[in-house]
């Protein structure tokens, strides 16, 4: 078992670690039913539409051993097809209004600048015809259009990028360079990342513990888990760690799993769970309860995220705009893992992407505006493990001969009290917390 539960060539998780299977990725937008009254100063209304659904395929690329095979390197590339079966239209034809994120982007970086010189860039972007809203496909929304105003800035700056997408530029890209620990040394060190993009810990946030590359990337964790521990990931895409909590047994392809999912401390407001102070940048500068500011790791640009449809937020955010209706059946992040060998059964990520819309000086058309958190699009992407899979588990966990449940036991109790010498060592893991 020892053996077995390590990220080395001959484990049996090895092959499966390197080759997962392919995973479904839904794509949900909110279109927007009424600018006009949001630019007048009322509440925006919004109709969800989708789901665009796409399979995304990722495989471990460069593996490389390090340090006696006590680490590997590795880029996990991902690469996205759509399922027009599993959709509910066709993200070419589809159109969805939603917020001009290039637009609110350039103006959230003005204030800086004279009110001339805000003036002035007002009225050349007037001449473009470009709104705080803007019409197009679903396909290129999500997979980049050449934007106007970017254009314009790219003929006096080549270094910015005339095309945007929500998705732009990731098909078939990684999410950076990573070293984990193969669980050679210690079992509970299985597959936790050691360094990410060279780096141990981040420099984005107000405090070391906010700063940290705690836990795994979500896909493997160590065995033996109990209900009573936290799990830690490193989510890449919203630069900063999160934890999971045990919420209930469940049962998968007749498999027992522990459920674990983000508890409601993750996103809560740093008056209620002072942790989360590190990450107000600059430091102080606090959002509310469910949402968490990327601005940092994200150009500047006024992104926050959350999860769907602000569940688990601040009412406030929830009533700021017609048309949501947060549930935890729907909205919430889960994993389900088998106990014993600390492999996912079963994966929900879900989470939002959302913009902080407001008042600008210099930019007439947003004067009358309510400041809003507005949520542009989330994400639902799921992954379970195969029947052949599953039928393996099943095989190793309750029809093993009694000699092998023996040795089982021996290594259970050796690992068991392989954690109480580190508990009395006094070895304690960081809490971290999470967005998206």
């Amino acid at each position: 078992m020892w053996k077995e539960v390590t990220l080395t060539e001959k484990s049996q998780v090895y092959e499966s670690w390197k080759n997962p299977p392919p995973s479904y990725l839904e794509y949900y937008f909110f279109n927007v039913t009424n600018p006009e009254v949001f630019m007048a100063g009322g509440k925006a209304s919004v109709k969800q539409i989708g789901p665009y659904t796409y399979r995304v395929h990722s495989s471990r690329e460069n593996v490389t051993f390090l340090e006696n095979g006590t680490k590997v390197y590795a880029l996990n590339p991902k690469t996205f097809v759509f399922v027009p079966e599993k959709s509910i239209g066709d993200p070419q034809v589809d159109i969805v209004r939603t917020v001009n994120i290039p637009f609110v982007t350039i103006m959230n970086e003005l204030p800086s600048y004279s009110f001339f010189l805000r003036t002035i860039v007002s009225m050349y972007i007037n001449s473009l015809g470009i709104e705080l809203f803007m019409t197009r496909t679903v396909h290129e929304v999500l997979w980049g259009f050449e934007d106007p105003l970017l254009t314009k800035l790219h003929s006096m700056k080549p270094e910015v990028d005339e095309y945007f997408g929500l998705m732009w530029k990731k098909n078939g890209t990684h999410e950076g360079e990573f070293v984990f620990h193969t669980g050679e040394q210690n079992y509970l060190d299985y597959g936790k990342i050691d360094t990410w993009n060279g780096m141990r810990e981040m420099s984005w946030w107000s405090s070391n513990q906010s700063n940290m590359i705690n836990g795994t990337d979500g896909t493997v964790f160590h065995p033996l888990i109990n209900r009573d521990e936290l799990l830690y990931i490193f989510a890449a895409d919203f630069c900063r760690s999160i934890h999971l909590a045990y919420v209930e047994d469940v049962e998968v392809k007749g498999i027992q799993a522990y459920r674990f999912a983000p508890p409601s401390d993750v996103l809560m407001s740093p008056k209620n769970n002072p942790t989360n102070a590190g990450f107000c940048v600059p430091a102080g500068d606090c959002l509310g309860t469910g949402v968490h500011k990327v601005s940092v790791c994200r150009e500047g640009a006024p992104i926050v995220v959350s999860f769907p449809h602000f569940y688990q937020a601040d009412p406030a955010y929830i009533n700021a705009i017609d048309g949501l209706n947060p549930n935890k059946e729907e909205h919430e992040t889960y994993l389900d893992l088998q106990p014993t060998t600390g492999v996912p059964i079963r994966a929900c990520k879900r989470a939002q992407l959302n913009m902080i819309l407001k008042r600008v000086p210099g930019f007439p058309k947003t004067k009358n505006i309510t400041e809003t958190i507005f949520p542009i699009m989330f994400i639902n992407e799921m992954a379970t493990t195969d029947d052949e899979s599953a039928a393996q588990m099943r095989s190793l966990l309750l029809n093993t001969p009694q000699q092998n449940r023996n040795i089982k036991e021996e290594i259970t109790t050796f690992f068991l009290r392989s954690r109480q010498k580190r508990k009395e060592k006094k070895h304690t893991i960081t809490k971290a917390v999470w967005p998206m």
